[in-house]
C-alpha cells in the first residue's frame, strides 16, 4: 500500500485554493486521523466516510487511516472535503485506480449519496484557474459547477458509482446512477424577473430625472422627504433601470449568491443586478458580513454589481453606516477574525432614504412639524458627514400633489429610460474602456483633473464653491462625475457649464432645504 492522493478545495471569502490531500495507511490499531487544520464539522468526515464506504459496498481498511490536508497552515472547514478524503483513501488501499488531478468537491451522506455543497461555483472558479478543469461533485451542484468556462464537470448521486467508475468493484450493489456529465451549460441570461415599474410613480419629474442620471452613471443616491413622497418606490425601481450584468460580472454575482446560499444550486448566471433591503435593526454583521468563525457575505457584498438600499437610513446604527465608507471607495470588503481574513466584492449603488426628521413632517413650510431644532439635528446627525461627502446625488423628494394624480399615464416607463440609461453606459465604456473602468462613479480624481481635465471656465462655479468651503475636494470629483454622467445622456461629447450647474445642483439640493 502506497499513499493515496486527491484534491479539494478550501474557500477563504470568495477565494479558493487548491487543497491536495494525502491519504496513509498504517499498520496499527483501528483509527482515523485528520491532519491539516480542520474545523469541527471537518472532523466529523470521519465516521460520515466511513458509514457511506461501507455502505456503498467499499468499507475502508480495519488498520490507522492518516489523511494529510495540504497546506496544513491553511484553514479547512465545511464537509465539502468529504468525497476528496475518501478518494484517497481508496487509492491508498489500492481499492480504485490512479485519480489523477482530478478535483472532489461533495458532502457524504451515512447511505453513500454525494449532497450538494455551498459555494460550488467559487470552489470550482478556483481550481479552473488553479490549472484543475477535471471535477467532481454531487449531481445537484452538476449544473452550477458547469457555468464556470473550461471546466469538465461530472456529476455523480452516489459513491459507489462513482468509485466503480474509478476501478472499483462495489459488492451486491445495483449502479442505478449514471454520472452527469455537463461540459457546456446554458449562460443566457436570467429572463427578466417582474420588477415595479418606474411609470407607477406619480409625479416627481426631478427624484425621477436624478434616478436616471443614477443608474446612468452609477451614482449613490440620497432621499430626503416627508413619508409617502415616494422615496422607497422610486429606489425600488433603480434596479429596472440597470443594464443586465456582462459575463464576469454575472460570474461574480452569482459566486456570491452561491457562497451565501442564497439559491441553493443555480442553473444559470445571474444576469440582473441584485437588489438588497436590510431592515434598519440590521446588525453590522449581517450588513459587512459575519459569523462564526470565517465570515460569511453579508448585505453589501450580496448587492454587489447591483443596489444596496437603506430605508430609513438615521435609524441604522451609526458604525453600521460608516462601516459602508470602505466598499464605497475601494469596491471591496475585507473582514479579519481569528480564524482568517476573508475578502469579498462589494462594488454596490447606495441608495439611502431618510425623513427629514423624527416625525416626518419638517419638509415644505413644516408647519405641523412637533421636533426641535436639536431633535432635528440629532436625528439626521446620526449619517455622519464622511459617509453623506461620499454620496454623489442628495435630492429632497416633496409630498405627491393632487395634479400629479390628476396627470396618471403620462409618467415614462422602465423601458424607455432604460434605453438611455443604455445609451449613455455604451458612450461611458468607450471612452473609459482603455482605462480599465466602466462606468463614470470609477473614475478617479487624477484622471478626472488629468486627461478628462475641463477648461477653466468650465468649472470655475466648483472652483469657487471649493475655495469658499462649501465643497470638499471628494465633493468637487464627485460633482465632475455627475456632470460627465449628464453629458454622456445629453449625447455631449464633454460637459459644459450647464452640466457642471445641473450636477451641483443635484449634490447640494438636499443640503438647500
Amino acid at each position: 500500500m502506497g499513499v493515496g492522493r486527491s484534491y479539494c478545495v478550501a474557500l477563504l471569502g470568495l477565494n479558493g485554493y487548491i487543497v491536495e490531500v494525502e491519504a496513509d495507511i498504517g499498520q496499527t490499531l483501528p483509527n482515523f486521523v485528520i491532519l491539516g487544520l480542520p474545523d469541527a464539522s471537518l472532523n466529523e468526515a470521519k465516521e460520515r466516510i466511513r458509514s457511506a464506504a461501507q455502505n456503498s459496498g467499499i468499507p475502508l481498511s480495519r488498520r490507522k487511516i492518516t489523511a494529510n490536508l495540504i497546506p496544513a497552515s491553511l484553514p479547512k472547514r465545511g464537509s465539502g472535503f468529504d468525497l476528496a478524503i475518501t478518494m484517497a483513501v481508496l487509492r491508498a488501499a489500492g481499492d480504485i485506480r490512479e485519480i489523477g488531478g482530478t478535483v472532489f468537491i461533495a458532502e457524504l451522506g451515512l447511505d453513500g449519496r454525494l449532497r450538494p455543497v455551498r459555494g460550488i461555483l467559487p470552489a470550482v472558479m478556483a481550481a479552473v484557474q488553479a490549472g484543475y478543469p477535471d471535477i467532481v461533485v454531487a449531481d445537484a451542484n452538476a449544473v452550477e459547477a458547469s457555468l464556470v468556462p473550461g471546466a469538465k464537470v461530472r456529476g455523480y448521486k452516489t459513491l459507489a458509482r462513482l468509485a466503480f467508475d474509478f476501478g472499483a468493484d462495489p459488492k451486491d450493489l445495483v449502479l442505478d446512477y449514471n454520472p452527469t456529465d455537463t461540459d457546456a451549460a446554458d449562460e443566457d441570461g436570467d429572463a427578466a424577473a417582474t420588477m415595479p415599474d418606474l411609470c407607477d410613480v406619480s409625479g416627481q419629474s426631478e427624484a425621477r430625472r436624478a434616478l436616471e442620471v443614477a443608474a446612468a452613471g452609477g451614482h449613490h443616491m440620497l432621499l430626503t422627504g416627508p413619508p409617502g413622497a415616494g422615496k422607497t418606490m422610486l429606489a425600488e425601481r433603480l434596479p429596472g433601470l440597470l443594464p443586465d450584468l456582462a459575463d464576469t460580472a454575472a460570474m461574480e454575482v452569482t459566486a456570491i449568491r452561491s457562497l451565501a446560499a442564497v439559491q441553493s444550486s443555480a442553473v444559470r448566471l445571474v444576469r440582473r443586478p441584485p437588489f438588497e433591503n436590510p431592515h434598519h435593526s440590521a446588525t453590522a454583521a449581517a450588513i459587512i458580513g459575519g459569523g462564526s468563525g470565517l465570515p460569511r457575505p453579508g448585505a453589501a457584498s450580496r448587492a454587489h454589481r447591483g443596489v444596496l438600499f437603506l430605508d430609513e437610513a438615521p435609524e441604522y446604527e451609526r458604525r453600521v453606516l460608516d462601516a459602508l465608507r470602505q466598499p464605497l471607495e475601494s469596491g471591496e470588503l475585507v473582514i479579519h477574525r481569528s480564524a482568517g481574513t476573508a475578502a469579498y466584492p462589494a462594488r454596490f449603488q447606495l441608495i439611502l432614504a431618510a425623513n427629514p426628521c423624527p416625525c416626518g413632517k419638517a419638509s415644505g413650510k413644516g408647519m405641523d412639524c412637533t421636533c426641535t431644532p436639536m431633535m432635528r439635528r440629532r436625528y439626521f446627525g446620526r449619517i455622519s458627514g464622511p459617509l453623506l461627502d461620499r454620496v454623489d446625488i442628495q435630492l429632497q423628494v416633496e409630498r405627491v400633489s393632487l395634479a400629479d394624480f390628476g396627470s396618471a399615464g403620462a409618467e415614462e416607463d422602465t423601458r424607455v429610460v432604460a434605453e438611455r440609461v443604455q445609451a449613455a453606459r455604451e458612450r461611458q465604456l468607450e471612452r473609459l474602456l482603455a482605462m480599465g473602468l466602466e462606468t463614470n462613479s470609477q473614475v478617479p480624481g487624477r484622471i478626472l483633473r488629468g486627461g478628462l481635465r475641463l477648461s477653466p471656465g468650465t468649472t470655475r462655479i466648483l472652483d469657487t464653491a471649493l475655495e469658499r468651503g462649501t465643497l470638499t475636494a471628494r465633493g468637487y470629483d464627485r460633482v465632475l462625475r455627475l456632470a460627465w454622467t449628464l453629458a454622456d445622456l445629453g449625447h455631449s461629447d464633454t460637459p459644459d457649464i450647464d452640466h457642471i450647474g445641473q450636477a451641483l445642483g443635484l449634490r447640494q439640493a438636499a443640503a438647500a432645504t
